[in-house]
């Protein structure tokens, strides 16, 4: 049977009619909770623009402040990237720590790096006290070595953190497959901080626990005109207006409308993922016995997982869109031959992909504009820790708990990086050529 008739939507209802968008996560999430379009006008201490993670973090732990709260989401709770990622909860970023100090000096870069360091510590314990149901896992993950080259990546990867404090093991080929089931990784980083979720899940949480706590969230309403009078800003749909005195733009790579000049300095990444079925009992217990996420240090990379149902999720740099869609799925099929040959035949479940909203130096961005909006993002493929956390820390800013001068990053302007469109364009081209290529 074809891989393009083994794909089958097993949603009832999919995000704008649209299997691709959200897949497996969609299929296996629980309900979101029930919202509405903003219909009328209101008036809130802090509009939230975004339900994603920053924004839906925002909104909870303002709510537990105290402050009223309106969460305006264009689509639905976890549309963008929040609803699509492989959902690894990694610590850090790809940038190397002492790199990171390097770009923002020590105490800004150290305090990034100690933010990061435990914002798997904050999505896990924001999970277990509303009890979100989406498939924890605190088992770690795998940075998976591609050759010599990739090891001693991961060898300087692991002292950086290392001298950090970080619980961090170096694993040799022998430990890299004992725990992966495959031997064509020299070595593999186990992040002990970090682990895996059901991401869509996890976002359509943090939706009830932010409306638990007080905040409004109203989905189908994109923000169409903004505008600040010296003292409130009023945020328009197409059925009301919210007023508020603070504004937070939790937009990221899905930025439009009134927000898109968020959009503007991000480079889109494509990267998509494809799932099987729920694997047999006897191959389980040879593919990934500890339930890490992994991915590894190819340049253009590729991710796998098992969610808590048996399917191996495999994904990589790409769009299922032309004549990506047959090309990726090949190169799925090809990969799991070569990584895991136990699997033999296996069909194939479900199939989406979205974009990553990536920087110049691959740091996330932190703006205020002159009437005050806020806005965080540019998180490069490390949404989940880091949108938390970050939401976090704009309900502080915007609660005047911490000043300018305590943020992990600067405060800068918007950028608008060269030839960004040919960039996006050369992302989803040349991902075709290197799977079309590529062994694994």
């Amino acid at each position: 049977m074809a891989a393009a008739a083994m794909i089958r939507d097993g949603a009832a209802t999919t995000m704008r009619n649209d299997p691709r968008s959200h897949g497996l996560w969609e299929m296996t999430a629980p309900p979101a909770p029930e919202t509405r379009p903003l219909d009328g006008d209101a008036s809130v201490d802090v509009a939230v623009v975004g339900a994603g993670y920053t924004g839906l973090s925002a909104a909870l732990h303002l709510a537990e402040r105290g402050a009223s709260v309106a969460v305006l989401e264009a689509a639905g709770i976890g549309f963008g990237g929040s609803g699509r990622n492989v959902g690894l909860v990694n610590a850090g970023l790809w940038v190397m720590p002492e790199d990171i100090v390097a770009t923002l000096g020590h105490e800004r870069g150290e305090r990034l790096l100690a933010l990061l360091g435990e914002a798997p510590a904050a999505v896990f314990d924001i999970v277990q006290r509303h009890a979100i149901a989406c498939e924890a896992e605190r088992a770690g993950t795998l940075h998976c070595a591609v050759g010599e080259e990739g090891l001693a990546e991961l060898a300087e990867r692991a002292r950086q953190w290392q001298a950090r404090g970080a619980p961090i093991e170096l694993l040799d080929a022998a430990g890299a497959a004992r725990l992966t089931g495959t031997s064509a990784y020299t070595g593999a980083l186990l992040d002990h901080r970090a682990g895996t979720i059901q991401p869509l899940a996890y976002a359509r949480g943090l939706a009830r626990a932010a409306l638990s706590a007080g905040a409004a969230i109203h989905t189908g309403t994109p923000v169409t005109a903004l505008t600040f009078d010296g003292a409130v800003h009023r945020l328009a749909t197409a059925r009301g207006q919210v007023t508020a005195k603070r504004v937070i733009a939790a937009t990221n790579a899905y930025s439009s409308a009134a927000f898109g000049d968020l959009r503007q300095e991000l480079v889109a990444l494509p990267y998509f993922n494809i799932a099987t079925e729920p694997l047999s009992s006897n191959v389980l217990g040879s593919i990934l016995p500890g339930r890490q996420g992994c991915w590894d240090t190819k340049e253009v990379l590729s991710s796998f997982r098992l969610d808590r149902s048996g399917r191996l999720i495999i994904g990589s740099v790409g769009a299922l869109r032309g004549t990506g869609t047959a090309i990726h799925r090949r190169w799925a099929r090809r990969s799991l031959r070569r990584l895991f040959p136990q699997l033999g035949e296996v069909a194939f479940e479900a199939e989406w992909y979205g974009r990553i909203g990536m920087t110049t130096d691959s740091l996330p961005r932190f703006h205020r504009s002159e009437s005050g909006i806020v806005s965080c993002g540019g998180y490069n493929g490390r949404g989940i820790g880091p949108g938390t956390v970050f939401g976090r820390l704009l309900a502080q800013v915007v609660m005047g708990e911490i000043d300018d001068a305590d943020l992990p990053l600067p405060v800068t302007k918007m950028e608008n990086p060269t030839w960004r469109a040919a960039r996006e364009g050369f992302y989803e081209v040349g991902s075709q050529f290197a799977h079309l290529s590529s062994r694994i």
